[in-house]
């Protein structure tokens, strides 16, 4: 093993939330903080990311001026242990865009495009986290091979702290958000 294949020592150790917040932009890209650790997320297929962005620009389109939708944005899910998750697509408060770290409050919608590799972990541990937080609404999007995405939507129950199951979609998309959309997948 050479040098330049060991980790740095900050992989190897929990970090703070002061910690993180002081590295530069560079420095957290394609990463997330999981209990603390800090986790490598490879990088996202072209298909992935045009399809993230897509989903973007629909719900921000939709969503009006109190929403934004962005992606490649960092949502802090709890400070101690750090939890910070990087979901595919945020649909957030307008008016929150320059708070940095993005609370869980101020989020309305988190969206993970599953790719092979993040099954496990976008269908069973970031709903239950993003549940933990409070985060209304949480979407599952799968590549399927029709090329058709299926998408799967969940709603927080408030009572349980859990989603229940909501509409699975493919094609055209109506959510029941506080906002109307229309999308259609099939033109992707």
């Amino acid at each position: 093993m050479t040098a330049d294949m060991v980790a740095p020592a900050w992989m190897h150790s929990q970090i703070t939330a002061e910690q993180y917040d002081s590295w530069s932009a560079e420095q957290c890209a394609g990463i997330e903080i999981v209990d603390g650790m800090v986790v490598v997320t490879p990088s996202a297929s072209a298909r992935h990311n045009r399809l993230g962005r897509f989903l973007a620009n629909g719900l921000e389109l939709a969503a009006g001026p109190d929403w934004n939708a962005d992606t490649d944005f960092d949502v802090r899910l709890q400070d101690i242990p750090l939890t910070n998750r990087r979901p595919d697509v945020v649909v957030y408060r307008a008016d929150s865009i320059d708070l940095v770290p993005m609370r869980p409050d101020r989020v309305l919608l988190v969206v993970e495009v599953v790719s092979p590799g993040s099954e496990t972990t976008d269908r069973v541990v970031k709903p239950d986290q993003y549940a933990k937080a409070g985060i209304a609404f949480y979407w599952r999007v799968e590549q399927a091979a029709t090329g058709v995405p299926v998408v799967y939507t969940y709603v927080l129950d408030p009572a349980s702290g859990v989603y229940r199951d909501g509409d699975i979609c493919t094609g055209v998309i109506k959510t029941s958000l506080p906002f109307q959309m229309e999308i259609d997948l099939g033109a992707l």
